[in-house]
This record gives structure tokens, sequence and C-alpha cells, in this order.
């Protein structure tokens, strides 16, 4: 049988990073839910992990870790899929590996999904959006790092993580400006940028002292990359006014899901808003079409049947204006 040890680190570094091409940041993720496991798997043999075998990596055990989940770590039902899903790729990349696991693997394998209610979508409206760029601060390195930012999170509707990895060679300053984003899937797409866009990212970037190589757009005071998280507090600095019954908690996804919505409403194509988000489907994209309220509001509006009083009015003028029929009479 496999040892353990080897049968992870194969796992983590050979088959998820060489195999699959996923991201670091996805890996992270993996390597987390395993982190977890092992050390729950330990706990419940009383055993320190490194004297764990893939033997103790049982069906039982998969089980009970998913309820330690929801009920000793109060996780969502939605962390808990996701942790599911991550050793249910583990556990086939086992079966590969070391056949006598088979049947255990099949076992977790058929694990299902549990079922969540859909997350509800929430957007920034048109005039927020115009309000909160307006209410910006306009002076200091910072200030314009961070107007470029929110800027740029409205114009591409990019992810935190795109904005992140985002690096000046990325950028083309055109004309037309655009920009090229690194998605998920290790999939690259193209995005237009706005003139005032493009102005905000060469400014910050031409400003910038501290030079890295490659140079990331979006920077900290010692030209490092903002992660993910630096994004998110920068957003929230500045939008948690927005906060509402609408918006919700303003984050940098909300921003990507406002971008997909005022171009719903300005009678943008599906297929053009999908290639936009980088949406592998466009069953993905089609969700914002189940939250527009505007076009909602504007189809029941034209199917709404008259009052009785309008009838009335319409058949009456309809009547009156009829030249014909009002000769006819007058000549009976």
């Amino acid at each position: 049988m496999t040892g353990l040890g080897p049968l992870l680190h194969a796992f983590l570094v050979d088959h998820l990073v060489v195999q699959k091409g996923l991201r670091r940041s996805t890996v992270s993720s993996y390597r987390d839910t395993l982190r977890l496991f092992l050390g729950f798997v330990a706990a419940d043999k009383r055993s320190r992990i490194t004297s764990l075998a893939l033997a103790d990596l049982t069906f039982e055990r998969v089980l009970g870790f998913l309820k330690h989940l929801e009920e000793s770590r109060h996780n969502h039902v939605r962390t808990r899929n996701q942790r599911r899903a991550a050793l249910h790729t583990f556990f086939e990349y086992v079966a590969t590996r070391s056949p006598e696991m088979l049947a255990v693997c099949q076992r977790i394998a058929a694990i299902p999904t549990k079922r969540t209610p859909l997350r509800e979508i929430r957007f920034i409206e048109r005039d927020d959006v115009t309000l909160l760029l307006a209410r910006l601060p306009r002076r200091g390195v910072r200030a314009q790092r961070d107007r470029a930012l929110v800027q740029f999170l409205y114009n591409s509707g990019a992810r935190a993580q795109e904005v992140a990895d985002l690096r000046i060679g990325d950028i083309d300053f055109g004309p037309p400006a655009r920009v090229r984003l690194h998605g998920k899937g290790d999939k690259w797409r193209s995005c237009p940028l706005w003139d005032s866009t493009a102005a905000l990212l060469r400014t910050i970037t031409e400003s910038r002292t501290n030079r890295v190589d490659p140079m990331p757009v979006f920077a900290d005071a010692k030209g490092r990359a903002l992660t993910r998280f630096g994004i998110y507090k920068i957003v929230r600095r500045h939008a948690a006014w927005l906060d509402s019954e609408s918006a919700g908690k303003v984050t940098p996804h909300v921003f990507r899901h406002t971008t997909a919505m005022h171009m719903l409403e300005s009678g943008v194509e599906m297929n053009v808003i999908r290639g936009w988000l980088g949406h592998v489907s466009i069953e993905t994209t089609r969700q914002y079409t189940e939250i527009n309220m505007r076009a909602k509001e504007a189809a029941l509006a034209a199917c709404e049947p008259p009052a009785p009083d309008d009838v009335d009015r319409r058949r009456r003028e309809a009547w009156r204006s009829d030249e014909k029929f009002l000769a006819w009479l007058s000549s009976l």
C-alpha cells in the first residue's frame, strides 16, 4: 500500500498543480480541507497525524468529518459541500494509486451534496455607483489607487483574485484600452476599459517608486501586490455606507454582480456578458435575468390590463372619432 505522506504530496504538488494546472488559491483550498480532515482523523484515532496510515481514512470518518464541520465548527452547508467536493477529488486520486482502497473510495464518492437555497445576488444601483465614485477621496497616492481599484472593479467585473494577480503587462493602454484577466481554470479573457479607467491605471503605475518585476497594478506602500483580502478591506472601507437591504454588504464580488446587472439593463446580449465575466456556462449568466427587477416591472406594466374606466373612455373616443359612422347616423 502506498504511504499516506507520499500520496498527499503527489496529490497536492503533482496532480493538482502539474496535471490539472490549478491555481495556487485553489490548491490552498484543497490543502486546507485535507489539513482539517487529517486533524479530525488523528483526534478520532487518538494518535498523531504523522502516525496515520492510508487505511485510517475510512468512509465512516469522512462522514464524521462532514458532520463535524456543521455541528462542531458551525460551518455553512455550502462550506460542507465544498469540503466534500475536495475530498471526493482526493479519493478519486487515491483510487488510481491504491486499488486496494477502491471500495472505500466508491462509497465516499457516493456521499451526496446537500441541497442549499440559491444565493441571493446583490448589486448596487446606478445612482449609488455614481455617488460612490464621486465620494471617493482624490488626493494622495492611496486615494488614487483606491479610486482606480473601485472603478476598475465596476468597469471589468473582475473577481478579487483576478485583480490581485493583475500585472502592468496585462494592460494595453491603447487606444482602445483593454485588460487581460487570468481567471478560473487557467483561462484568459480580455475586457475593454473606459478612457477614464485607463487614465487612472496609468497614473498609479507610472507614479510607483517601488518597482518589482513583474509589477503589480494594485500594490501596497512597499510595492507588493495587494491580496484579495486587502482588496476586500479597501472596498469595505469606502463602500460600507452603501450597505442596505438591496445591496447587502458591499464586497468586491458585489461589484461583479453590479457590472453584470447594469450591462443586462442596458440591453447587452447574454453571451457578451458571459464572455465579459468569464463564465464557463451560459446558465451561470442567466441567473442575472431572474433578479432584473426593472425588466420584470416593465414586462408587468406592458401586460397590465386597462382599468374599466379606461376601456369605456377608449370605446367612446373610438366611436366619436369615426367620421363615416357619424355621417351615416346623421343621414338617418
